[in-house]
């Protein structure tokens, strides 16, 4: 990884063993369309860029797909998931979207706040949180719920957030998915329906 901190002028270019997807991804498009492949080159451009995209990064993306690097520009800043300046270790993304914000994503805002000590778009001194709301995360049924880099973690109430949190700044990996042990989305009650599996 060649980009670093939050100097726009440094310089980047993917890690000799990134080439190989790189190419994997150009090859996945007809000859003459491979600014198709600008989607996944930035979000690999990102993780190997710690977390976030330099101007250097999106422009080493636009030299590599023969693109205008004012395309590249476009598409990084309409999408939410690429992250313009340096974030944490753990990105927190809390979802606001409706169904969260009935089941209580305001605790867990409210949680991590205190938990951090940072509010949204911030992040902690020490560089380890970064605290963003973020729009539907696709896990309504198991709401409310936040994605903690790659991880979802649903169910959740203000003090299984905090405790998750901690598991996190104590460098471990805590378990993904429903934090109340609900399969899947099954229903909160457990399952009503194809509650006895016939064995044949």
């Amino acid at each position: 990884m060649s980009g670093n901190g939050a100097d726009q002028g440094a310089s980047f270019a993917f890690a000799p063993e990134a080439i190989a997807k790189v190419k994997a991804i150009i090859a996945k498009y007809p000859t003459g369309r491979q600014a198709s492949a600008v989607l996944p080159l930035l979000d690999l451009a990102q993780r190997e860029n710690d977390g976030w995209l330099s101007r250097a990064a999106m422009d080493h993306v636009a030299q590599i797909l023969d693109m205008a690097p004012i395309k590249v520009y476009e598409v990084a800043t309409f999408y939410t998931m690429f992250n313009l300046k340096p974030v944490g270790r753990h990105l927190v993304q809390l979802c606001r979207t409706t169904p969260c914000w009935l089941r209580g994503s305001e605790e867990l805002r409210y949680a991590a706040q205190q938990e951090l000590g940072i509010g949204l778009k911030e992040t902690t001194g020490d560089g380890a949180f970064t605290l963003v709301e973020v729009e539907c995360l696709g896990a309504c049924v198991n709401a409310p719920m936040v994605q903690i880099n790659d991880d979802f973690y649903e169910d959740l109430t203000g003090e299984s957030f905090r405790e998750l949190l901690r598991a996190l700044r104590r460098g471990e990996k805590p378990a993904i998915g429903s934090r109340t042990g609900r399969q899947g989305s099954c229903p909160a009650s457990g399952p009503t329906t194809l509650t006895e599996i016939e064995r044949r």
